[in-house]
């Protein structure tokens, strides 16, 4: 039988952030559960994974994110130096939900993620992976909802490894995300040009998966976070850039992180499987708003998520038949 759980390894890898993730594009904990270094079966997936984030904090200052992933993966006939490749392809959307009575609801279209997955089989039940991709934010004409990151190209680096004997998935799956610098909204269809150049810091993401199956179910536990790094800095004073207001030359980031943990639970149906997993933070740079001042509080404002994934094969190569044994015959 197809390890389906193996299928979303290499595909539920290119989910899509909002400025409450921290800086990163890669939405921490996307790849929590999945084998990321073990090679998939030749074959074409079909996975969508959907996360609900809700922080700490008062109703009228904070709201509610959520992300939708459908993800496409192609895991090829061909091998290079060794390594299965696996083309992926993902259109993700951000929604947000604000708690405040007068608040409004959004949701954006990020710029869809291409990538590649090169995964070898080290033996023993030991594989590693490397991952190469781009979020084509630009697409988006520089909208990007208002938020910098998503008026820049993200550029995706990830190194998994993972251990899947006896049932186990033990995995440490390292993220890189690093922007085409500045990112620039041009004032046009609903952001005002004062938002002008930003320039986003870059991000490291890290996601830990010790589960077990146990027949067709699965348990274990995650974790998950992020970190943003030192900015490379905006450009030089006196640089023309996209607006006429104090903010042009933003520096967007700048420090700060989470992380945080949690438990799975999967079940696998045959034809397809589903994981779910919650996560709380047990570490975070964020802080609380205040309602009255707006600004920023010293409470730490601690997030709750919630994600349920499906993973569908679509099609699957069959594996070649074990030869039939020959009876030995020996003549004296």
């Amino acid at each position: 039988m197809v390890k389906y759980w193996l299928a979303a390894g290499a595909a539920a890898l290119s989910l899509t952030a909002t400025a409450s993730y921290a800086q990163t594009t890669t939405v921490p904990g996307e790849q929590v559960g999945l084998a990321i270094g073990a090679p998939l079966p030749e074959g074409v997936y079909a996975i969508n994974t959907f996360t609900y984030r809700s922080p700490d904090g008062p109703n009228a200052t904070s709201t509610d994110t959520a992300v939708n992933v459908p993800v496409l993966v192609w895991s090829t006939p061909w091998k290079v130096l060794g390594a299965r490749f696996e083309a992926v392809i993902a259109p993700p959307t951000i929604f947000t939900f604000s708690r405040n009575a007068g608040g409004r609801d959004t949701s954006i279209n990020v710029g869809t993620f291409v990538g590649g997955i090169f995964a070898w089989d080290l033996g023993n039940n030991v594989g590693v992976s490397y991952l190469s991709g781009v979020y084509l934010n630009e697409l988006n004409a520089g909208r990007g909802g208002g938020l910098p990151i998503l008026a820049s190209n993200t550029y995706r680096q990830g190194f998994g490894i993972s251990y899947t004997g006896d049932g186990w998935n033990i995995t440490a799956n390292l993220t890189y995300n690093f922007y085409d610098t500045p990112a620039r909204f041009g004032g046009r269809n609903g952001i005002p040009g004062f938002y002008g150049s930003q320039f986003p810091t870059d991000a490291l993401n890290l996601d830990l998966t010790a589960t077990k199956k146990f027949g067709k179910f699965e348990i274990g536990a995650i974790g998950y976070g992020t970190a943003n790094l030192p900015n490379r800095g905006p450009l030089p004073l006196g640089t023309p850039c996209a607006g006429n207001f104090a903010t042009c030359g933003t520096v967007v980031g700048g420090g700060g992180g989470r992380f945080a943990l949690g438990g799975l639970v999967g079940y696998d149906f045959g034809k397809f499987s589903v994981q779910a997993w919650i996560a709380r933070d047990v570490a975070t740079s964020a802080k609380q708003v205040s309602p009255v001042t707006g600004l920023p509080t010293n409470r730490d404002a601690y997030s709750t998520e919630g994600w349920f994934r499906v993973i569908a094969p679509l099609y699957t190569v069959a594996a070649a038949p074990e030869p039939t044994p020959v009876p030995l015959v020996r003549k004296y």
